[in-house]
């Protein structure tokens, strides 16, 4: 492991190990950044359990523990910094208000597959994708949040039948969903007009191994991590592989922005459950949602 320190004498499109290896377990997962510069994990030291690697720190402590039986699998902030958690086990997600650990229902549906990975919209739409890997199917859910403060959640439609929806992010103008498709090892761009997911189009096919979270520079240019390649694919907009960044180790999971300017990029290492990094030319979307202070070019 490298200090933090040591971190900036090397290649910035180098991913370093950042915290100590078995931290988190094999399912290591749903990296967020609050708008302190906390990163938060699932599954350190056991699952059902979210770890926070505060501002600044080299190595990660429990955050809280969710309810027995639950395991999550993916984090998001809000504007308001409001923490949701999709927990897949029991078809639900939480909420996290401000300043507090407690744990609240903020949507649960017995018709999830399991909510695997979300992205969120500057007014606070949550998309979700929903894979079924058994029968390696998916569907993706908007969820909304509703008068009583509460989540109302719907399935989205689509003309074309999606396999297996894994990694999914939003374009910085919130019109366009990319969803991550792992049975194909495909990215498709969605236009969202409502609950309906309009005029797909195949923005990325990769020839092999395994692809699973997706996020957004500010600009919209598109990092994927590729499970069991070792690799983030950093793609334009339209799909051209820009560069290929390799990982500490072959198992990236998911990743997200953060540090002072949101150019820092963490990245969920399965193999080995640590969390690696990596700078960015560029701060993330969700950052900028969340600081409110970037601009696009």
């Amino acid at each position: 492991m490298l200090s933090a320190t040591a971190h900036a004498g090397l290649d910035r499109l180098q991913s370093h190990q950042l915290t100590p290896a078995g931290e988190y377990t094999f399912g290591i997962e749903g990296p967020a950044v609050d708008a302190k510069g906390n990163l938060y994990a699932v599954n350190f030291g056991k699952s059902g359990t979210i770890g926070i690697l505060p501002a600044g720190a080299t190595t990660s402590a429990l955050y809280l523990t969710l309810p027995q039986g639950s395991i999550a699998n993916s984090i998001r902030f809000d504007h308001d910094g409001r923490m949701f958690i999709a927990d897949y086990k029991k078809h639900t997600i939480f909420v996290v208000e401000p300043g507090s650990t407690e744990l609240k229902t903020y949507f649960h549906s017995d018709d999830f597959n399991q909510p695997n990975d979300m992205t969120i919209a500057s007014d606070g739409t949550i998309y979700a994708s929903d894979p079924n890997f058994k029968r390696r199917s998916g569907q993706v859910w908007r969820i909304q949040r509703g008068a009583d403060g509460n989540g109302v959640g719907e399935r989205m439609t689509s003309e074309r039948p999606m396999t297996t929806t894994n990694g999914i992010e939003l374009s910085p103008d919130g019109k366009t969903l990319y969803v991550g498709e792992s049975e194909t090892r495909e990215i498709w761009a969605y236009r969202i007009d409502g609950t309906r997911l309009s005029s797909p189009q195949l923005v990325k096919k990769f020839p092999d191994l395994d692809i699973d979270g997706i996020r957004a520079d500010i600009d919209g240019t598109l990092y994927v991590a590729r499970l069991l390649k070792g690799t983030i694919a950093v793609l334009s907009p339209d799909g051209k592989l820009l560069r290929e960044i390799p990982t500490a180790a072959k198992e990236p999971t998911n990743l997200a922005f953060g540090g002072p300017d949101g150019k820092t990029v963490f990245v969920t290492q399965r193999k080995g459950g640590f969390i690696e990094t990596f700078q960015a030319d560029r701060p993330g979307r969700e950052f900028c949602l969340q600081v409110k202070r970037c601009e696009t070019r």
